[in-house]
């Protein structure tokens, strides 16, 4: 599939008419292990935690979205990415940016500080500051590219670079969540190794809860193709059958979720109750020209300051119609969410909480006209 363009990867890869009944949608195998030809012969699948045939589906489409090799699908991303922690040994050193996803900080701090391993956080999007943090030891340099919520961008190329040319032990991981294939393609920008929460934009409907692991590095995907067995932190065959459904709109979709975004970021940016407007496609935006330069857009995303600090942000977030006040993101509704209150509470006596006056827009598909009035009614605009 590689000669094809992503709106045709997206329907296409890793997807084959049902040899036996021709149907053109990969069947759900709803089963859990399968008849071997005799003992110890089967037919390239013994049991459904090691792999489903649904799931490898999912797994080569999802390997060809990031024009990757291999790739690897999970119960959920956090799953993905405690998957990857797994690759390091006691004393190794993990460089992460300081304003990554909260639940991702819960398990670096919280969990995985615990048996060994070595955290230090920095702004990711200065290229000076992470090379003054690098130790002879740091085996990872952990990316967003945009951050949750405050949408800083990366430039993956760089520290591609200067993390490869420190050390050839040291690997380059980015969490796509945000961006998406569709959007961003951080192997092809140098990284080794990309996450997702396919519970977001991938499977794009708000009906189901995966991650996945891609990666070029056979010893990389050996290595989490191991502990993914071994743990069995796996989709099931529905949920995978529903990702690689919401997959093959996505292109459309994040089209219209980053057309609709960029509206809703100038109404923000022109109001004088907001403080602040973050919103990668947008000049204001600090590193814009960096975005322009590794993403086809600006995405879905959209996060603002306002002047009333957190009580207004509560009232805001309270007081909408169409934008739902619920976690997560990347669905085909409207989202509104006060990190700091929320997905990201686990930072709060961290050196880098989040301010507790932001909010975070996942900007749906709905008619521009319709969001525009109800965030206009909610700030009292």
């Amino acid at each position: 599939m590689s000669k094809y363009k992503i709106e045709t990867k997206v329907i296409h890869a890793g997807q084959e008419a049902d040899p036996s009944t021709g149907a053109v949608m990969p069947p759900i195998y709803q089963t859990s292990t399968y008849k071997q030809k005799g003992v110890g012969k089967h037919s390239g699948y013994e049991y459904s935690r090691t792999g489903n045939p649904t799931r490898s589906a999912l797994e080569a489409n999802l390997a060809a979205l990031e024009n990757s090799k291999f790739g690897l699908a999970f119960a959920s991303g956090m799953a993905a990415i405690d998957t990857v922690l797994r690759m390091f040994e006691p004393g190794d050193h993990i460089l992460a940016g300081n304003d990554v996803y909260g639940g991702t900080f819960r398990l670096f701090d919280k969990e995985f500080r615990r048996y060994g391993l070595k955290f230090s956080y920095v702004d990711t999007t200065d290229l000076k500051a992470v090379e003054a943090e690098l130790r002879p030891e740091t085996r990872l340099i952990w990316i967003e590219s945009p951050t949750n919520p405050l949408l800083s961008i990366t430039d993956i190329h760089g520290i591609s670079e200067l993390g490869h040319g420190y050390s050839e032990k040291i690997l380059v991981g980015v969490d796509n969540t945000f961006a998406t294939p569709y959007l961003q393609q951080p192997i092809m920008l140098g990284a080794d190794l990309v996450v997702h929460s396919t519970t977001k934009y991938l499977g794009g409907h708000s009906d189901v809860v995966g991650g996945a692991a891609v990666t070029n590095n056979e010893e990389i995907y050996l290595r989490l193709a191991f502990l993914q067995n071994s743990a069995g932190a796996v989709p099931g065959p529905m949920d995978s059958f529903l990702v690689l459904r919401g997959i093959k709109t996505l292109p459309i979709r994040m089209d219209r979720h980053a057309e609709n975004a960029h509206t809703v970021a100038e109404f923000l940016d022109d109001l004088l109750q907001v403080e602040k407007m973050i919103y990668p496609g947008h000049p204001s935006h600090p590193q814009y020209e960096i975005a322009k330069k590794q993403m086809r857009n600006g995405g879905g995303m959209v996060s603002f300051i306002l002047k009333g600090g957190a009580e207004e942000a509560l009232r805001v977030a309270e007081g909408t119609k169409l934008f739902t006040l619920a976690e997560s993101l990347g669905g085909v509704e409207s989202l509104i969410e006060v990190p700091a209150a929320m997905t990201h509470a686990s930072t709060a006596e961290s050196s880098f909480p989040v301010d507790p006056g932001l909010i975070r827009l996942s900007v749906g598909l709905e008619h521009i006209d319709d969001l525009i009035e109800d965030m206009a009614k909610a700030i009292g605009k």
